[in-house]
Parts: structure tokens; sequence; C-alpha cells
């Protein structure tokens, strides 16, 4: 195996993907299949789930499973990873990336909303990766997570009002590094990426003229890619990174360096 190869292979682990159905997801589990994972997607989208699993699977040849999963039920989540880790054999590494938002200024937003978006972001991220961790260790085993954090968790985004989403965000920056540093002692590895605007299904749907004021305050001039967050993930999820942990890492076009 080539050295560059070795370095970020995921071959012979089991990843599993939140919100893995489309968008950022989807393409991380793609990408993580090509370098050798077994895939397990978990999302609320049933349909999307299973099409996705099945187009992954028939694109790279590798293992994959899918599962309705909602985040924010901890009951939900910790019978899927039992029931993940007993059709794949084992459970190694995840990406907890399932995430909302809702645009609406601050004394608009009602409590049933705010609660909504700190439940998915937060409190989801939270039950996934503890409950993954629980996995892991009862199992004896090693493993790594990546959470998706935000620049939101960073900076207040404009013009759009967004406190809700900006406070969850920052919310799983500080989380990830707490259980980095818990989670040192059972071999667990815990990071997570802050993308800037990266062009989906759901940034491609808000208005235009937020879109152009995010495009004029992005030193860049464009939305990033779904495809340029996949070596950020890979890497933090692979053997490369076996000293990395607690680590953010920003990829917002120099959206937040200026």
């Amino acid at each position: 195996m080539a050295t560059l190869e070795k370095l970020f292979s995921l071959r012979g682990k089991v990843a599993i993907v939140t919100g893995g159905a489309q968008g950022i997801g989807k393409t991380v589990a793609m990408a993580m299949a090509e370098v050798g994972a077994d895939i397990v997607i978990f999302d609320v989208k049933e349909e999307k789930a299973r099409e996705t699993a099945k187009e992954i699977a028939e694109k790279t040849g590798r293992r994959t499973k899918a599962f309705i999963v909602d985040v924010t039920k901890p009951d939900q989540v910790a019978d899927a990873i039992a029931e993940a880790g007993e059709a794949m054999e084992t459970l190694d590494l995840l990406f907890n990336n399932a995430g909302i938002a809702i645009h609406k200024p601050a004394h608009n937003v009602t409590p049933e909303e705010w609660l909504r978006v700190i439940n998915v972001n937060l409190n989801g991220i939270y039950f996934v990766a503890t409950e993954f961790a629980r996995y892991l260790v009862k199992n004896h085993k090693k493993g790594a997570i990546c959470n998706t954090a935000s620049m939101s968790g960073h900076i207040v985004n404009w013009p759009q009002e967004q406190a809700s989403y900006n406070a969850s965000k920052a919310g799983v920056i500080q989380l990830t590094k707490s259980l980095a540093v818990e989670y040192v002692i059972d071999g667990i590895r815990v990071n997570c990426i802050s993308p800037g605007y990266i062009y989906t299904e759901l940034t491609g749907t808000m208005r235009k003229d937020w879109q152009e004021r995010w495009m004029d305050i992005t030193p860049y001039g464009r939305y990033g890619k779904p495809e340029e967050l996949v070596g950020a993930v890979i890497y933090l999820l692979s053997d490369s990174a076996s000293f990395t942990s607690g680590a953010d890492l920003i990829i917002d076009g120099c959206y937040t360096a200026v």
C-alpha cells in the first residue's frame, strides 16, 4: 500500500454517518466508502437513507446499512447503535453530522423552535457521541468521532438571524473538546469540523440577497463544496490523526479570518 493511501485508509473500519441521506453527510459517506469503510446511514428520511445506502454499496462495493433514527431520542439512538453493531459485526467511526437551522429574529423564535434546534444540533450530537462511545468501551474498542460544528460557532452570521443555530454550534465545539479530554483514557478521539457556507440542497434555496451577501464577505467569493470537507473528515477519523483530539478544523474560505 502506497504511503498516501495508507495514511488516509479506512479499510476494515465501519463508520456511522448521521444525517447521511443527503448533502454533506452523503458526500462524506461516499468518500469514506471509497477509501475502504463500510457505511451505516442514520437519518430521519427513510426513503432517502435507503437510497443513499444502496447507491454507496453499488458504486463502491462496500457493505452498507440504513437506519431510521431521530437523534433527539436517546432510546432510539441506543437501539440503532446496538442494531448497527450487530448487523455490521463491529463499529469503529462516527461522523456526527445531523443538523437543522431556523432563520428568525431571536424574539420571534418560539420556545418550541428554540428547543428543536438545540435538541437536534447539540443534544443530538451528545446523545449519539456518548452512546457510540459507550458501545466502544463495552466492546473494548478504540475509535474516533468527528462532529459537525460550524463557523457559526465562532462568529455571528449576517444578514440572516439565527441565534439558536449559532448557540447550538458553539456548544458542539465545546462539547467536542470536553468529550475529547474525557475519552482519552478510553482510546477514543473526538474532533469536529466547522464549515463555512457550503452549497447543498438547503443553502441553494436560501434568499438570493442573503446568498449574494455571503459571497461578498467570504474572501474566496464562492460557496464551498461538500467535497471540500471530505479530506478533513477522513483525516480526523483515520489513524493519521492518532495524536489529534479536541481539535476544530475551520473550513470556511477564510470567512472567519477577516
